[in-house]
Order: structure tokens, then sequence, then C-alpha cells
């Protein structure tokens, strides 16, 4: 299947929003500080995270919806609608940003509470607040729990130029997305923030999954078809899972460290998430595996009415992580000021995850009653041809 079979394809891919879905409820709970139920999340069982996949499902988003349109309507009306996107990303990013620090100082200041201030990454509102928020509205703040959002907005941001390499040599683009993060851990490059230090999601690095997802779905899988039949490569994923989840297990529990070599167990803790370390990519793609294995795009489950709110919760994705973000930090200050018990977490956890389900129910209604009814659009329609 060529590039433009491959956008033309029947049927929509609900995998897409499911695992989304999935992805923007994690986020929400591990940003939840002293909540049980995050255990419960990817990041416990292995190297890679939600953050992971919510980078490269919205890679693979991406080029299906635009590379469509620059196929159909050109480059310049391609780009100029990812960039509409870009501006709606970074607006939502500009009212999170201020809502989130106003809220964070607001509790600070009203509980007594200063430590939330250093926490969660804003003194530099006290020190100097124009400068601070001068660099937050240029990407450089390191508000806790907002790294997501500016990660995207950048692979976003630059993306227009890839996909149109991506839709003409598609291996060349994504070898050279490859080379780019080589390079990167190579040399150490990334990218500052204010006051100091650097991103948490160092995007040089990050580009790698985002441009994968593009390349998967703009032809990639098929020519991955071949590798994923090969003999023996589920066992060996298989045990790279259950390698991973002992690597994993062992930073949280030392005992389970003591028994493991120091140059071994030093080598995968801490996970380096900041620039997508190997192993961290390799757990990626085994558990993609998997997925695609395990669960087909046509497969009947994921139209099953319980898995409804994950699928909603994915096709309105960024108003899900939005809201999560800010909810989280709710929910780690009720369960400060409350007993913190383990009823408290997950009655905290639930109510979260109810809240993003409603919001993303109330714009997916609200989105459909601003389209016009069939029948009122038709009369229009005859009204203006006459």
């Amino acid at each position: 299947m060529n590039t433009r079979d491959s956008l033309t394809a029947d049927g929509r891919d609900l995998r897409v929003d499911f695992f989304l879905g999935i992805a923007n409820w994690f986020i929400f709970l591990d940003h939840i500080p002293g909540d049980a139920v995050n255990r419960i999340t990817l990041r416990n069982f292995g190297f890679s995270g939600a953050a992971d996949f919510f980078i490269f499902i919205s890679g693979y988003a991406a080029a299906v919806f635009y590379a469509g349109m620059m196929a159909e309507r050109g480059f310049v009306v391609g780009a100029t609608r990812l960039f509409k996107r870009v501006w709606h990303l970074y607006a939502a990013y500009v009212v999170l940003f201020v809502i989130y620090i106003v809220a964070i100082g607001d509790v600070a200041s009203r509980y007594e509470a200063p430590d939330l201030i250093y926490e969660f990454n804003i003194a530099g509102l006290v020190e100097q607040p124009l400068r601070t928020l001068a660099h937050g509205l240029l990407l450089q703040s390191k508000v806790l729990n907002l790294d997501v959002l500016p990660l995207y907005i950048v692979l976003m941001a630059g993306f227009a130029p890839v996909l149109w390499a991506m839709m003409r040599k598609p291996d060349l683009t994504m070898a050279g997305s490859l080379l780019v993060y080589i390079a990167v851990r190579h040399f150490g490059w990334s990218v500052p923030t204010f006051p100091d230090g650097n991103w948490y999601f160092n995007p040089f690095c990050w580009q790698l999954l985002f441009v994968f997802g593009g390349w998967l779905a703009l032809g990639g899988i098929e020519k991955c078809s071949v590798l994923v039949r090969l003999p023996g490569l589920q066992g060996l994923g298989i045990a790279y899972l259950i390698f991973a989840l002992v690597m994993t297990m062992a930073g949280h529990f030392p005992q389970l460290e003591d028994a493991f070599p120091g140059w071994l167990f030093d080598t995968f803790n801490p996970n380096d998430k900041t620039n997508l370390a190997p192993y961290r990519l390799l757990h990626f793609l085994v558990l993609l595996f998997f997925v695609t294995r395990w669960v087909p795009g046509n497969s009947p489950m994921l139209k099953w009415s319980i898995f409804d709110p994950v699928v909603i919760c994915g096709r309105q994705s960024l108003a899900v992580f939005c809201v999560g973000v800010f909810l989280s930090f709710a929910g780690g200050f009720v369960l400060m000021l409350s007993s913190g018990s383990l009823r408290a977490q997950i009655v905290v956890s639930v109510l979260g995850i109810a809240i993003l389900t409603l919001v993303a129910y109330y714009i997916s209604w609200s989105k459909q009653q601003s389209k016009p009814l069939p029948l009122l659009a038709a009369q229009v329609s005859n009204s203006v041809e006459k």
C-alpha cells in the first residue's frame, strides 16, 4: 500500500481514540501526589509509560489527518490547518498555565502551605514574577505536570515540513529522525528552561516517537509486517517485558534491588525519561507490537459500550488533558487536607476520571449542536440556489 492509499482507507481506527483515552486517564492518575491508585498505571510495570503512548498516537493521528489534507489540497492548505491546530494548543496551554499557577499560589497562601510553591516549581513567581510569566509564555516554564503539553506544541509546530518530506520519502525521513535522536543523546543537546535546568521531555529525543507514529500511519505498518512475523519474536518480546517489570520493581523495593549487581540496576534506575532512553523506546515498541497483534483495528471489542467513556476521552484529548492537569492538583490537595486514606485516594481518583469523562461527553455533545441539522441545511441550500 502506498502513501495515498493508506490515507484513503475506509473506517476510523478506534484504537487511536481508545489508547489516547487510556493515556489521558493514566496521566491524570500519575500526576496526583500520594495516590495509591496510580500504581496501576503503565509506568509501574515497565520502562515506558502513558506519555510515550500519548506522543506516539498524537503523531499517528496528525499524520493521518493532515497528510490527507496535504494530498488533496496541497502543502500550503495542510500546513496552515496544522498551524491553526498549534495555535489552539498554545492557547489552551496559556489558559491552563495562568489558571494553574494562580490556583497553586492562592492555595499556598490561603492555607499557609508555602512548600507548594516549591513543589510545583512556581517559586520564581514570588522572586521574579514578570520574567517567570514571560518565560512561561515562551514554553520555558518548569511548572510541575505541564511538561507534556509544551512538548506536544513544539512537535506539532515543526511537523509540517517533516510531514511534507515523509509523504515523498517516508523511509529517508524516518532515518533522519533517528539520526537526530542518536546525535542528541551523544552530544547532550536540550532546551533550557527558566530560571535554570532543561525541559523534562527533551523534544529532540521525543520527536522520534512522534515521527515514528506518522511513519507508521503513512505505510510503515506494511513495511514492518515482515519483521513482526519473525519466528521467536513474540517470545523475545515477552521476555523483555518481564525483564523491564523486574527492573522497574527493583527501583521500588530495596530488597529486590539487592538481588542484582549494581551496574545492572544503575543502568535502568532511575529511568531516563527526559532523553527517551533506548531501553525505554524498545519497551514501548514491544508493547506496540503486542497491542497491534492482540487488538486489531477492526476489533469488535472496541465498539462495546463499556469502552465508550474511554473512546470519548480520547477523541476530546486536549480538553481532557488540560482538565486532568488541574484536577490532579485539586485531588492531591484534597488528599493533603483529608486523612489521605486508601478510601479517600480511590474516591478522588474515580471522581476525577468521572469528571474527565463528563467533560469529554459535554464537548462532544456541544460540537454536535454546532453542526446544522441535515434537513435545515438542505432547506438553506435550496433557498440559496433559488
